[in-house]
Order: C-alpha cells, then sequence, then structure tokens
C-alpha cells in the first residue's frame, strides 16, 4: 500500500521512508519573491569546454571566426560529453585558457566571444513533434541542444534519456526540492513556467518510456506546488506532485528516491537500477525548448543572494557571462563579502577570481556577509560525533578526516570516502568549524589522480606486453616462413636430384648401345 502523498499533499514527516540530514536557515526570503529577469547582452562570453560530467568538447571554431545565437561551437566528444553553442552572435576572439570556475583557480580549454549586440540567431536544430517522435529521435535532440542536468551535477541528459535501453524503467522523479539555503531560481521557475516544465516532463517520460511520473517538491514552497498541480499533465502521463519535508539534502537523487519508494539504491550504483530515473525541473524546462523550438542550451536562471548583494533576483543569465557583470546587474554590493560562492552555500564553490563565468550547472552567486559565515577558527576533532549523527550516507566523517591528515587515502577510502556526496552536512554541524567538505575533495581528488597513474601503468604494461607479444609473433611467423622457405628449397633440390637420376637412368641403355656400336 502506498505511503506516499496524494496529488499536492504533504504527509506527516514519520510517514516517510527518513533519511539522517540537517535543516539549516533557508534564507530563500532575500530572492523567493523576486520574478525572473532577463540579463542583457553581456560585454564578454567565456565558454569553459567541460560544463558537464565527461569527455571536454571539441572546439569547432577558431579566432576570427564570426558566429551567430545557438550556433554549435565545440562538439561533444566520447559517449559522455555534451556540445556547446554560441548563446549570442559576435566574434571568437579567444580559443585558449581561463580561469575555471572551481576553487583551483587554474586555467581550463575556454573559448571567448566578444557579442556584437545583435543578439543575431543562427539556424536552430529542426523541431520535432514529441507525439510523433519515437524515444531515440527525443534523446538525440536532447543531445544535440548539450543539454545537461541543471540541478547541478551536470550529467548529460541524453545519456539518462538512453538508460532505457539497458535498465528496465518504470519511474521518472522531476526534483523540484532546491534544497539548498538561498537558492530560488527552481522556485521561480516552478511558478512562472509551469505550463513548459509540465510539456518537458511529458516528453523525457516518452523518451524514457515509464509508466510513473512523480514530481517532487519540499514543502516550503506553497506558491510552486499549487501552480504545478494545476499544470500536472502533458502529453500521455498524469503527473503526482508530491511534497516532500523540508530537509538538506533532499534533493540527493538517490536520498529523493529513498524516501519516495523506500527503496535504498546501492553504493556505486544507480537509481535506474531500481527501475527510477532522476532530473531536475530546469532541465524539463530546457527538453521543452529544444524539442518544441530547437533552442540549445545557452541561457539558465540564476540566483544572486546573500546579504552582501545590493539587490538580490533570479536572473536569467547567458552562459558564459563573467560573474562579476551579474553581480554588478544586481547593484553591486553593500559591503565587500566574506565569502562569495558560486552554488549554494551547503556544496557551492569558493570563487576567489569574480571574471569566472556562469556555467550550465551553476544555479546561484552568493556573496555572503560576515554575519552569515561561520567563525573562520579551526579546533581540533573532539570526537563528539556530531557529524555522524548528520551523514545522510552513514559515514563517520571524523575517522575519514583523521584517516586523510595520516595521509591514509586508502584507509579512509575503504571506510566509505568514495560514497561521500560532499553535501555538507558534517562541515555543517561541526563545533570545530573543520573543513571537512574541502578535506574530502582532496582526498577524492589525489585517489583519482592515483587511480590514474595506476591504470596509466598498467595500460603501459598492457601495451608493453602486447608489443612484445606481436614481436615474438612475428618472429615467430619468419621462423616458420624460414623453416617454410628452407622446407621448399629441399624439396626442390630433392625433385631436381631425383628428376636426374631418372633422366640418367633413362639415357644409360642408350649410352651403352652407342659404346657398343662405336667397339664394334
Amino acid at each position: 500500500m502506498s505511503v506516499l502523498p496524494s496529488l499536492g499533499t504533504l504527509l506527516h514527516p514519520s510517514q516517510f521512508f527518513s533519511f539522517k540530514g540537517v535543516h539549516p536557515d533557508p534564507r530563500k526570503h532575500l530572492s523567493s519573491e523576486h520574478e525572473i529577469e532577463v540579463m542583457p547582452v553581456p560585454t564578454l562570453i567565456r565558454l569553459p569546454l567541460q560544463q558537464h560530467i565527461g569527455a571536454e568538447a571539441e572546439p569547432i571554431v577558431e579566432r576570427d571566426d564570426l558566429v551567430l545565437k545557438g550556433q554549435l561551437i565545440a562538439k561533444a566528444r566520447g559517449p559522455v560529453s555534451a556540445n556547446i553553442h554560441a548563446p549570442t552572435s559576435g566574434r571568437v576572439i579567444a580559443v585558449g585558457h581561463f580561469t575555471a570556475p572551481h576553487p583551483s583557480g587554474l586555467p581550463v580549454p575556454t573559448i571567448t566571444i566578444r557579442p556584437d549586440g545583435e543578439d543575431k540567431w543562427g539556424a536552430r536544430l529542426p523541431r520535432i513533434r514529441p507525439e510523433d517522435a519515437s524515444p531515440e529521435e527525443i534523446a538525440a535532440q536532447v543531445a544535440a541542444a548539450g543539454i545537461v542536468g541543471m540541478g547541478g551535477a551536470t550529467f548529460p541528459s541524453a545519456v539518462k534519456l538512453n538508460l532505457r535501453a539497458k535498465y528496465d524503467l518504470h519511474t521518472l522523479v522531476i526534483n523540484g526540492a532546491e534544497c539548498e539555503p538561498y537558492l530560488t531560481c527552481d522556485d521561480r521557475l516552478m511558478r512562472e513556467r509551469a505550463e513548459e516544465i509540465a510539456d518537458g516532463i511529458g516528453i523525457m517520460g516518452r523518451a524514457l518510456g515509464v509508466k510513473n511520473i512523480i514530481v517532487a517538491i519540499e514543502s516550503n514552497k506553497p506558491q510552486a506546488i499549487e501552480v504545478m498541480s494545476r499544470y500536472n499533465r502533458a502529453l500521455d502521463y498524469t503527473f503526482q506532485i508530491k511534497v516532500v519535508p523540508t530537509q538538506y539534502p533532499m534533493g540527493s537523487e538517490k536520498h529523493l528516491v529513498r524516501l519516495l519508494t523506500g527503496k535504498e539504491t546501492p553504493a556505486r550504483a544507480l537509481t535506474a537500477d531500481l527501475g527510477v530515473v532522476v532530473h531536475n525541473v530546469a532541465t524539463a524546462h530546457a527538453v521543452h525548448n529544444a524539442v518544441r523550438y530547437g533552442e540549445p542550451l545557452i541561457s539558465r536562471i540564476v540566483t544572486v543572494s546573500g546579504r552582501a548583494i545590493k539587490r538580490p533576483a533570479n536572473v536569467k543569465v547567458m552562459i558564459g557571462t563573467p560573474m562579476s557583470e551579474v553581480i554588478d546587474h544586481c547593484g553591486g554590493f553593500t559591503e565587500e563579502p566574506d565569502r562569495l560562492l558560486l552554488g549554494g552555500p551547503m556544496m557551492g564553490q569558493p570563487i576567489s577570481n569574480r571574471r569566472v563565468p556562469i556555467v550550465k550547472g551553476a544555479n546561484g552567486i552568493l556573496a555572503l556577509a560576515k554575519s552569515e559565515t561561520p567563525g573562520s577558527d579551526v579546533m581540533p576533532c573532539i570526537r563528539c560525533g556530531r557529524c555522524v549523527q548528520s551523514c545522510p550516507v552513514g559515514l563517520t566523517p571524523f575517522e575519514m578526516n583523521a584517516r586523510i591528515q595520516a595521509d591514509d587515502l586508502d584507509g579512509a577510502a575503504k571506510i566509505g570516502l568514495m560514497d561521500c556526496l560532499t553535501c555538507g552536512c558534517c562541515a555543517y554541524t561541526c563545533p570545530g568549524n573543520i573543513p571537512l567538505v574541502q578535506t574530502f575533495h582532496f582526498a577524492k581528488g589525489k585517489l583519482a589522480e592515483k587511480q590514474s597513474r595506476k591504470h596509466q601503468a598498467e595500460e603501459t604494461k598492457r601495451l608493453a606486453e602486447a608489443r612484445k607479444a606481436r614481436e615474438a609473433a612475428i618472429a615467430e611467423a619468419k621462423r616458420q616462413m624460414m623453416l617454410k622457405r628452407k622446407a621448399e628449397m629441399e624439396a626442390k633440390k630433392k625433385a631436381a636430384a631425383e628428376k636426374a637420376a631418372a633422366e640418367a637412368a633413362e639415357a644409360e641403355p642408350a649410352m651403352q648401345q652407342t659404346q657398343g656400336e662405336a667397339n664394334s
């Protein structure tokens, strides 16, 4: 019997399958009542070639090329990758490297465009009718549009839509939880674009071939719940609107599926193994635009918030717009921010260079005043266990941290490091302000590097062994060829000798007769 709430209603939290987490101050009021506004064309566009999980895109334009809005400028490379398109018309002024929107501040391959101000569209993708299109055609259109998961994971959406070929799927979950504090871009999108989102949901449902669709929205978004409940049907689907408790990290797809279905996704497995696929509401909106209008993913809604921002807002921004220009559009700072983040306060990336661009997975810019940030003094771990009590995955963060500090990365991996969501619950509850999330990110990076070196060494060894085997095979083939030729030569010599002997034997009587006649 189902324990899920009926359409648009909320059950008591005890009636859900629960998980651990935290309840940070949402602080969504700063921007939640600000309607989506469209930012003008920026003065510069910078497009990193890797705005998605997987292989970086391959540039197909060169410096001084003129490009039009929506034009493909970097194509997907490999099975897990995503196309990149020009967000506006202009001239390519560089195909090189620029600072990544990442705490490392390292340069990454980037295409830089100087807009011409005309914002002129080029040829759009051919529109398709989802009612008549096959699942393969829909997935191909989504791939061509360069759509990725817009909740922050940035997994290429077409890859997920093609999971029907490998898994027995029955349910599509649309994630409208938006559990990170401050962020309200998905909330506003549902309130203002519900009909378009619903159409995108129906299109994705058709592509996946599922029977059920659930739209999960946290209880602190009553207007979004009400509007989405009015637009709960598209194509051949009627959606269930499930109102879930307000808790972090409700937006984690494995935890959302656990809460809605009671089924737990095994470690290192996918929700697809349970027959469930999860997509974000903004992704559904992008799918609608791509399929119905042939528009690639060239812009997104971004929440600009924090008490250091003069005018908090939800802004439609072109992908590649410098963060500094978005901040200026919102009036700049009221004070120098104590912390500047790209994303939410729990999982967002600290940014030092304000010229870094907005990318496909960037759902927020937060300028936090000193009063909004925890103290910076780090104290030793007292093993209080608060991090354990809050970890939604059931790990022991303090023990993982201790092993990492002792340079025992393999030991940290053995007790679950690679299962860590880096959601920030442990750091949020830590009374010692220990930077646990940064430590886990660092350790995962080092392990990935170590694994990469190990894989490279194994691959080098395999190639060397393969080369040795090829050389041995070639040498053996040559030896066999020489033996064959030698045998053939010996056979020819033997045959020639036998022929000569036979001819001599045939000629001997005649010679004897001739000799006899000569003697007589």
